[in-house]
């Protein structure tokens, strides 16, 4: 079995095959202002009486339009802190940070675990050895009221990833490498396993960034195992305890993919698709308008510091619009304390808060007819980020950055000693 099959057979109690349909109890459900309106609808109409949720951790997030750009949006958000007060739900207001990091970095899910989100990126905290889908609002709101769900268990692909990283080559531009190779369903019904030797030099920071492109793949759920750099992470942070599965054992794979990452290069996602992978040599001629850096894919301390490394002691191009928002409150307070936050606001990016909003088309850089931009973030069809006649380019932070100071897409690898 793989992984996310033992961590579903210890939380059922017995063996359980890839295909089969089971009835789990559920370890965390989260929602965000983009779907929990719906939950909010389901779980009133079931609860009316009872106003209480039984899942001991059902959080909601406000990070998509976050702050409120409208007020529709702010309408949204007054009923999630009514019902979140009401019902016993954790709320995490404005600012708090986008979901999947936040989940991950307060400790709020664990190895081993099994959560369901109302969010096509949950799987993002299988970094850390969770078995974790996004579901819709109304199966998110099943889970909060009864504590478990019913599951289809997935089929696991392995991914093998080889060999040190090269230099200016980050885990973004693994992710795209592999979508851009296998396209943006070729992992569809399935569950992504990493394994290989490259997992030694990726940090957790790297490592959410690759389960949470698994998406893109259309994969189900993504996990990686609970190694030792991830069990230094773990216990740093004091989250000591957590389920045990069997970590290394690499069995129950019904198909195989081996990533040389020692050969990669960096590169981008051209419009109209995750899957338009190109070298960043292959549209260096391509001039951009704004560069936005963060979301849930890109927002972390790593990325923010390798954009500071870039852009000390230079400048954002004249006409070219740089945003930064970190991926959590928790993110930006640290990247001030290391001074990341002076170098690109000094460099003259604009600093926004923690929100999803550039990347989903919210609000905070949304683009306008014609404009083109690079962008960390995970998705890059047509009217992703505004006008439908804009362009995305998806890139990793480090590409991000040598593109700001250039006003074109940009090998990060000449600003890296």
């Amino acid at each position: 079995m793989g992984l996310i099959d033992r961590i579903v057979s210890k939380a059922i109690g017995r063996n359980v095959s890839p295909g089969e349909i089971v009835v789990i109890n559920i370890d965390a459900v989260y929602a965000q202002d983009g779907t929990a309106p719906l939950v909010i609808d389901v779980v009133e109409k079931e609860l009316e009486l009872k106003r209480r949720v039984a899942v001991e951790r059902a959080f909601f997030f406000i990070d998509h339009s976050s702050p409120a750009p409208h007020v529709a949006a702010a309408t949204v958000h007054k009923e999630m802190r009514r019902f979140a007060k009401e019902y016993g739900v954790k709320l995490f207001d404005v600012g708090y940070g986008i979901s999947h990091q936040v989940v991950v970095e307060d400790g709020l899910v664990r190895p081993g675990m099994v959560v369901v989100g109302a969010d096509s990126h949950t799987p993002t905290i299988g970094a850390i050895g969770v078995y974790a889908t996004g579901v819709g609002s109304t199966d998110a709101a099943i889970a909060m009221m009864f504590g478990m769900l019913w599951l289809k268990v997935p089929e696991t692909a392995k991914v093998v990833l080889t060999g040190a990283m090269p230099k200016g080559v980050m885990s973004k531009d693994i992710a795209l490498h592999i979508i851009g190779s296998i396209g943006t369903d070729g992992m569809l019904g399935r569950a992504v396993e990493f394994r290989g030797d490259t997992l030694k030099y990726l940090s957790v920071d790297s490592r959410m960034t690759l389960t949470n492109m698994c998406t893109e793949m259309s994969a189900e759920s993504a996990i990686m195992p609970v190694d030792e750099v991830a069990r230094k992470w773990l216990n740093e942070r004091g989250y000591t305890i957590y389920r045990d599965v069997d970590w290394e054992k690499e069995d129950g794979y019904v198909d195989e993919l081996i990533v040389e990452v020692s050969k990669l290069e960096p590169v981008v996602a051209a419009p109209p698709d995750v899957d338009n992978v190109k070298g960043v040599g292959e549209v260096s001629n391509v001039e951009v308008d704004q560069v936005f850096i963060g979301s849930c894919t890109n927002g972390r301390l790593e990325d923010i510091e390798i954009a500071a490394r870039i852009l000390h002691g230079r400048k954002v191009k004249d006409g070219v619009r740089c945003i930064v928002s970190p991926a959590s409150r928790k993110v930006y307070m640290e990247a001030l304390k290391r001074g990341y936050i002076d170098i690109l606001a000094s460099a003259g990016c604009t600093i926004a808060p923690p929100t999803c909003g550039p990347c989903v088309g919210a609000h905070m850089g949304l683009l306008a007819a014609g404009e083109v931009a690079v962008a960390t973030t995970n998705r890059n069809f047509p009217g992703r980020m505004g006008h439908r006649d804009s362009k995305v380019y998806l890139s990793s932070p480090a590409v991000a950055a040598a593109t700001a100071i250039e006003g074109r897409i940009a090998d990060p690898r000449k600003y890296l000693s």
